[in-house]
């Protein structure tokens, strides 16, 4: 019989924390007698935040020093073991729940859950390619036609570069140093970033610039790297049109869209030993724990093919 991944763990060695012994059953007591809280109710808080405690314990962090960044990543953690996302939003409620009761309680003096929504990513895990679907996917242009040629160059350098669309369709012909191989972008925050690209990329953008471009810039000195063929710069929604339709060239029949490339590129590129420090710089993340979602979709793509194939799951 398999496990469920979000079942109760065993007890830790030691539970003698303040935590333990003195706010969570004045919590719990609060809950079952001044809200009424049904019986099953209740003893999913209680597992909650036992589990929560635990985590603490593990993280050595005391309840006055918990801030807003230790909850996210706490539920990042608990995404990351298979945990479905309506356990993680109904761990949400009951540690806020718990947080605004001490508060109030006057046992802190802060609520570190304030303003604490809950993000995308503690709910999806993104979307991304396997290599070979990504090799069918920039294979599916027919590069000896010059919108070919230009979709083939947008498509390798999306994957390369794991930019956002918006960062894409802003290239400039002069942000490219193709000897060197990487572009310059500015991305949110008005950031600038250097982001390396390879000798794949780097072929289609050339045999573009040299065959096609031209095609495209009817007005001539366009700075963008990519034009639509009314000589414009490409806009996101075009682009967008443009992957769903070599997508089902592909034979592709989920969902698709630019960003699924983006997320293949920072999976591909942790699965292949790339440390978390260079994937956030490259995508552009000020906080890494938005890039450490790239970590779960890894393990979670191991957890699902285990769980397939080994005979004992």
């Amino acid at each position: 019989m398999k496990r469920r991944a979000d079942s109760d763990a065993a007890p830790p060695a030691n539970r003698d924390s303040p935590f333990f012994i003195t706010y969570l059953p004045m919590y719990l007591d609060y809950v079952a007698v001044e809200k009424g809280l049904a019986k099953n109710s209740l003893a999913s808080y209680r597992h909650d935040l036992h589990r929560f405690g635990d985590w603490l314990q593990e993280q050595r962090l005391d309840l006055e020093r918990v801030e807003r960044s230790h909850l996210t990543r706490y539920f990042q953690a608990l995404r990351t073991t298979g945990i479905s996302a309506r356990s993680v939003a109904r761990g949400l409620a009951g540690i806020r729940g718990f947080f605004r009761f001490l508060v109030a309680e006057r046992h802190l003096q802060r609520d570190p859950t304030e303003n604490l929504e809950t993000p995308k990513l503690w709910s999806t895990l993104p979307n991304s390619l396997q290599p070979s679907e990504v090799d069918a996917l920039l294979g599916a242009p027919d590069r000896s036609t010059p919108g070919g040629l230009r979709d083939a160059a947008m498509l390798e350098l999306l994957y390369a570069t794991g930019l956002r669309v918006s960062e894409l369709i802003r290239v400039k012909v002069e942000d490219l140093v193709l000897d060197a191989g990487f572009l310059r972008t500015i991305g949110k925050g008005s950031k600038e970033r250097v982001v390396p690209f390879g000798d794949s990329a780097t072929k289609t953008i050339l045999a573009y610039l040299e065959e096609a471009r031209s095609h495209f810039d009817k007005r001539g000195g366009d700075p963008h790297l990519f034009l639509s063929n009314r000589g414009r710069p490409m806009s996101r929604q075009s682009f967008w049109m443009k992957i769903v339709k070599y997508a089902r060239q592909a034979g592709f029949t989920g969902r698709i869209s630019p960003h699924v490339l983006r997320h293949s590129f920072a999976t591909h590129l942790l699965e292949n030993g790339a440390d978390l420090r260079s994937v956030q710089m490259m995508l552009g993340h000020s906080d890494i724990s938005t890039t450490q979602i790239y970590t779960h979709v890894s393990r979670a793509r191991l957890k699902k093919m285990y769980d397939q194939y080994h005979p004992r799951a």
